[in-house]
């Protein structure tokens, strides 16, 4: 990934953030037949002294867990905020008109070694974590327990368990930077009037961060 030094994020916890919020990540395996992407939910074990772990499930029926071979090296993306920003929303560009669009976003590269789990203990851990993790802002969260547990025992036969050991992490987030003060603000203005207030947030936390 392309990452001039003002886009860089280097800060683990910060780059573990953009993960544990924004779960759906592209996996991207190279296989005998080529480059293949799955979109898969994933949950991140933070431990500490590594990058993490990266934990999932396919369906049994996708290729994928056959294709790849054990220990294989994978790339993760996962895609934070983003949205585009009109030059229009640029004090500076009423002044000099020397302004262009651009497209702000936060990403995440995780770069890791697969390994396949194909064991129902662990597929009904992954499952039972991320049903807790993805419920926890219901009325009401479902619980496996609420289904009868031979329904549960068959669905779980359907999916296999993935273990990503995360070895490089690699972080950018392009959030007008390079711009002076009051285009940054301008843009922060423009992204909030279109409801794009994550991104603008986003700025808005480059704002008060040190040097």
């Amino acid at each position: 990934m392309y990452v001039p030094q003002q886009f860089a994020e280097p800060r683990v916890q910060e780059l573990h953030r953009i993960v544990r919020d924004n779960s759906l990540g592209m996996l991207v395996t190279n296989t005998a037949t080529g480059l293949e992407a799955n979109h898969l939910p994933f949950l991140l074990d933070e431990q500490p002294g590594t990058g993490g772990v990266l934990i999932a499930h396919v369906a049994r029926a996708n290729p994928i867990w056959r294709d790849i071979r054990d220990d294989d090296a994978v790339l993760v993306v996962f895609r934070g905020v983003d949205g585009y920003i009109s030059p229009n929303w640029y004090p500076g560009k009423q002044e000099t008109h020397r302004r262009v669009p651009t497209w702000n976003y936060e990403v995440v590269h995780a770069h890791g070694t697969i390994h396949v789990r194909d064991d129902e203990k662990f597929v009904r851990g992954v499952v039972g974590r991320l049903t807790r993790q993805h419920e926890a802002d219901q009325a009401q969260p479902w619980k496996m327990s609420d289904a009868p547990s031979d329904f549960i025992a068959e669905e779980l036969r359907h999916i296999v368990g993935i273990e990503i050991r995360i070895t490089r992490l690699e972080g950018k987030r392009k959030l007008n930077q390079h711009y002076q003060l009051q285009d940054r603000e301008g843009a922060i203005r423009g992204l909030e009037a279109h409801g794009n207030h994550g991104l603008a947030q986003a700025i808005k936390d480059t704002l008060t961060q040190k040097s």
